[in-house]
């Protein structure tokens, strides 16, 4: 209701809704509070009711349906505003019926080759500083110049990513698997450069050409976070209908998190990306991220 009032190019005025009732109305009351609109010449109703069973006027809103009336899911109207799709009150219809979602063989294989064409390109222009790097590395702490660590792709399927590492060559000895967090004394100085200028993912575009990952899509998560976050956020496996990337529409609209509450905000973003995944919006974000790495804020 605040997005529809303050976003005024939207052109949407509201003129009512049940929340003027002052407590949460029963169905009937929902039914009579429609009919006082209805004389408002309305242009279209908006449900956006977390519980629809037993409370939702049917026959009212398929009378102002044959009426004209437009009768529409808050989702929808939620994504337009945000850039998101709401997970806590979505219904699996709308992910079935609703437009969007297009992985037709045509588009995929042209990401495909939008992905490959921008790594080698990257590569070319990175190549030069990749010495400097595993110099650094080399010099500031013991252990390996790369890591790799198993992740989640496409339709579930596990391997390995690789990156410049960032970490005490014991970083997880203790601990077992766990999200970074702020300040994390596990981070070498070396390290923090690499997380904060993203040069420490300059090997993941090995990923990208072998295959593993695109160059844009929902990040991958590890196996043992993926297990965890099905159980915890509804729809999270949805994300794995596609390679997961390099960057993406999570990436450059929600900082770096390392709780539940930040992945399914994350989970959010991507779906909106899935929904409306086309080469114009996978420009954007290469766009974007090029402009968060030179302005220099990076993740952990």
């Amino acid at each position: 209701m605040r997005g529809l009032r303050q976003r005024t190019e939207l052109g949407v005025t509201v003129v009512g809704w049940t929340g003027d009732i002052g407590r949460e109305p029963t169905r009937d009351e929902t039914a009579v509070h429609l009919a006082e609109m209805s004389r408002k010449r309305l242009h279209r109703v908006i449900v956006a009711m977390p519980d629809r069973r037993g409370a939702l006027p049917m026959q009212e809103l398929l009378q102002l349906r044959l009426d004209g009336v437009k009768v529409e899911d808050a989702t929808s109207w939620l994504e337009k505003m945000s850039g998101r799709i709401e997970v806590d009150n979505l219904y699996p219809s709308w992910l079935v019926f609703a437009e969007g979602f297009r992985f037709s063989p045509g588009f995929m294989l042209l990401r495909r080759l939008l992905s490959l064409l921008v790594s080698l390109t990257c590569l070319l222009l990175i190549s030069p500083v990749i010495p400097f790097v595993i110099l650094a590395i080399k010099l500031d702490s013991e252990g390996p110049v790369l890591y790799k660590q198993k992740r989640v792709g496409l339709i579930g399927t596990h391997f390995f990513v690789y990156k410049f590492r960032t970490m005490r060559q014991d970083a997880e000895a203790s601990t077992g698997p766990t999200w970074a967090g702020q300040r994390d004394p596990r981070i070498t100085r070396v390290g923090r450069f690499l997380r904060s200028s993203r040069l420490d993912e300059i090997p993941q575009l090995w990923n990208v050409l072998r295959g593993d990952m695109g160059f844009v899509g929902p990040r991958p998560e590890r196996p043992e976070f993926v297990d965890w976050l099905t159980q915890e956020i509804p729809y999270y496996p949805v994300r794995h209908v596609t390679r997961p990337g390099l960057t993406g529409w999570a990436q450059i609209n929600y900082k770096y998190g390392n709780t539940v509450e930040d992945a399914k905000q994350k989970l959010q973003y991507d779906l909106f990306y899935l929904k409306n995944m086309s080469v114009g919006l996978d420009l954007l974000i290469m766009f974007q991220t090029v402009k968060t790495v030179i302005l220099g804020r990076g993740a952990q």
